[in-house]
């Protein structure tokens, strides 16, 4: 998937060591509760916001990770609808969505780039 990073805000979530390997956490960004997968298995990243679409509660970093054909997901923990961690779309047939967010990994630091009016900073 190809996310424009253009005109986003990179913003510190912590060192690669404190994130649980196939899990994720949940990272306060401004007013925005957005979760953070580290699919180890994968070696790969992904972010989301952390409000379950269907009922807006705030689940989704402690969901369960997996794929679907290949495409990776997490699985709301209350509800078991299925989010794609590439597209957003729920797997499950019904109409929801999660905003996804590009994360990036340099030297031992996990960042989200974010939009400025998410992390607060308005340039």
């Amino acid at each position: 998937m190809s996310v424009d990073t253009k005109n986003k805000e990179r913003v510190f979530i912590g060192p690669v060591s404190e994130f649980e390997k196939e899990g994720g956490v949940s990272a306060k960004v401004g007013d925005k509760q957005i979760a953070v997968f580290y699919f180890e298995s994968r070696n790969e990243w992904y972010a989301c916001d952390n409000a379950c679409p269907h009922t807006g509660d705030m689940v989704l970093s402690r969901g369960y990770l997996g794929d679907t054909n290949g495409e990776p997901k997490v699985v709301c923990p209350l509800h078991k609808r299925n989010y794609s961690l590439t597209s957003g779309e729920c797997l499950s047939g019904e109409n929801y969505k999660v905003n996804l967010y590009p994360v990036v990994v340099e030297n031992g630091s996990v960042y989200l780039e974010v939009d400025p009016s998410i992390s607060g900073n308005r340039g």
